[in-house]
């Protein structure tokens, strides 16, 4: 089932936008012609697909740009302004005149057509099976709830558009309110309920089912947004209290629900139970046999984001292009800088390797086994972390002796990598031209800045999303692997149920660390239990709420790490004002030395100021729109 499911999204995702816009015959631009017939009518349902946001695109996602995981280059090279609006944002420089990442108009026109489909589909008889009728019918149910909650997530509280007013109605009757957040959480996750009672379990024969939506995709949807209306930023947040519409209708409740929790671990249980009773299960590559153990769960971790359709995704686009691939991924010799088709000008920052846990599975500041007072200091690599850097290579000790999620995810100065036609491991007696690649990251060597253009600005490479099979061997030689990039995945919603299910007790049960601990075994860590009672200098935080809570917050970074998930998170959470005020940091990438590129410098400095928990309204729809009220402090 689980590659059915997925796979179902290639029909429907991966079209052109025109494809997905060309819905009526030319010249007669009527609805009567839209929903003429089953084939006209599934055009019209790809359309309403083709609004889907998109989320593998680092410079046009702000939860990727945006994050603090992220550096971009600032040479002109690569672009204007606007490819840099992440960063540009993360400076203070966003005005509501100009705001950077403005999905309100593409999403109410995406909510605009979802609207559309609903009310003509039920008219559609020629050739449309009421089954497939009331399939469909739940998709773009679902696909309306997943547009307006794309906006709640950038702007809190927005005008919930249940139907599509007439064409003739009155100017002021379109000139809608924001609504209250709460119930408008009532109202979409009613609607996912609607669409959850309709959708099939699984996929069962791809030729004609391709495309279609499940109960799983549903209810992980539903789950994310009642956890997410249960989380601190809307929670009983006080710095909301004040803000209401012109009539005075309050936009956010002044007070803390802990029932919000209780029914948001319902949600995560329902949909985490769907999804294992549909198939779904942890990534396990097979395609290596002989690699060692050590490799094998480093290649688990990272292709279980990129590779196609596979059983741990739950939803996915299929638009992780090549250009996508290119911003990120590392040259392999000195001459590949001069003819390959890319420039890795996308880099994570010194942040990202805080993100991480130790190789005993807590957080390095935490471990009284780790040096973390010497984490700065240059080591040379022993030989039990042969499987993950060059034994005897001098590099920072912040690199070795971390968890294999680390080696999933960077790749840093003596560091292995498994891909780009090298498929031997470590004593597997292959040749040097087999075995992994050894990143020499200093300038003037292979993976280091050799010129103004094209390296790492930050002296790291983000190993995840570079798919292993991607190759640049000569200049006649470049094939990039452009796979999926995961929406939902299973891990995830182990670790809703666990933040969920912890929020909801007084003190976390055997099913909380259950749940975390799932995703900790596939990554190759003990249990969170043994972890702090073994190696944390504070082994009472596994038994109080309070302690679970920074443990599934710090789990959720590691395993979700650059997958757009950590920006909404950090603000969900309300602690972004502390995380986004950091300076930005990286390796001295000009330095040829060991002594002198293992220097932390700092790059940029970031500022982030209350407001920017939401992104502001744009000043032109505030015009427009008279009975709009702005977010607070733009």
């Amino acid at each position: 089932m689980k590659k059915n499911v997925i796979i179902a999204f290639i029909t429907l995702l991966s079209f052109s936008c025109d494809d997905y816009l060309d819905v009526v015959p030319d010249n007669v631009a009527t609805l009567e012609h839209a929903f003429q017939d089953r084939t006209t009518t599934l055009r019209y349902l790809a359309t309403c697909y083709s609004y889907i946001p998109s989320y593998q695109d680092i410079v046009n996602n702000p939860a990727q740009s945006g994050s603090d995981e992220f550096y971009i280059d600032p040479n002109p090279f690569y672009g204007s302004e606007y490819g840099r609006r992440g960063i540009l944002m993360r400076k203070g420089l966003q005005t509501a005149d100009n705001p950077y990442f403005d999905q309100w108009n593409t999403m109410y026109d995406g909510i605009r057509v979802c609207n559309t489909f609903l009310e003509e589909v039920p008219n559609v008889s020629a050739d449309l099976s009421v089954n497939e009728r009331e399939q469909w019918i739940a998709e773009v149910k679902f696909l309306k709830v997943l547009y307006h909650f794309q906006l709640m997530k950038l702007y809190g509280a927005v005008p919930v558009i249940r139907e599509n007013l007439p064409v003739d109605v009155d100017i002021e009757e379109t000139r809608l309110s924001r609504e209250p957040y709460d119930l408008s959480i009532e109202y979409l996750t009613g609607i996912l309920d609607e669409a959850i009672e309709v959708l099939p379990e699984q996929i069962v024969n791809i030729s004609t089912d391709a495309g279609h939506i499940t109960k799983v995709v549903a209810a992980t949807l539903k789950a994310e947004m009642l956890i997410t209306a249960a989380s601190p930023l809307y929670n009983g947040n006080s710095d909301l209290v004040g803000l209401a519409n012109n009539d005075g209708t309050s936009l956010y409740s002044d007070s803390f629900d802990q029932n919000k929790w209780t029914i948001a671990a319902e949600a995560s249980k329902e949909a985490l139970d769907f999804a294992l009773a549909a198939g779904h299960s942890f990534y396990q590559v097979v395609e290596y046999p002989d690699i060692s153990e050590e490799t094998r769960v480093v290649l688990n971790r990272k292709q279980c984001v990129m590779e196609r359709w596979n059983s741990e995704i739950i939803f996915a686009t299929n638009r992780y292009s090549g250009g996508n691939v290119r911003r990120v991924t590392p040259y392999f010799s000195q001459a590949q800088q001069t003819w390959a088709p890319y420039n890795p000008y996308i880099a994570p920052t010194l942040a990202s390797t805080k993100f991480f846990y130790s190789n005993n599975g807590v957080p390095i500041d935490e471990d009284k086994t780790y040096p973390y007072e010497q984490r700065y200091d240059v080591v040379q690599v022993p030989e039990s972390e042969k499987y993950y850097a060059q034994p005897n290579y001098e590099t920072m000790q912040l690199n070795i002796l971390r968890e294999p999620r680390y080696y999933s995810n960077l790749a840093f100065d003596g560091s292995r990598w498994f891909g780009n036609g090298r498929f031997k491991d470590v004593d597997q007696g292959a040749s040097p031209s087999e075995e992994s690649y050894v990143f020499n990251m200093k300038a003037g060597e292979e993976q280091g800045k050799n010129g103004s253009l094209r390296f790492s600005p930050t002296g790291l490479y983000c190993r995840k999303l570079v798919h292993v099979n991607s190759a640049y061997l000569n200049s006649g030689s470049n094939v990039t692997v452009t796979g999926t990039f995961s929406i939902y995945r299973l891990a995830e919603l182990y670790l809703f149920y666990a933040e969920a299910l912890n929020e909801s007790l007084d003190a976390p049960n055997t099913e909380v660390y259950n749940a975390i601990d799932a995703v900790r075994q596939v990554a190759g860590l003990q249990g969170v239990v043994e972890s702090w009672t073994m190696f944390s200098k504070f082994p009472d935080k596994v038994g109080s709420k309070e302690g679970m809570r920074e443990i599934i917050q710090h789990e959720r970074t590691a395993e979700l790490a650059f997958e757009g998930k950590r920006y909404f998170d950090i603000r969900r959470w309300k602690i972004a004002d502390n995380a986004m005020t950091k300076p930005i940091e990286g390796f001295n990438v000009i330095g040829e030395e060991t002594s002198t590129f293992n220097q932390i410098i700092q790059i940029d400095q970031q500022q982030f100021f209350s407001r920017d928990y939401f992104l502001p309204i744009s000043t032109q729809n505030l015009r427009i729109n008279k009975n709009l009220v702005q977010n607070p402090l733009w």
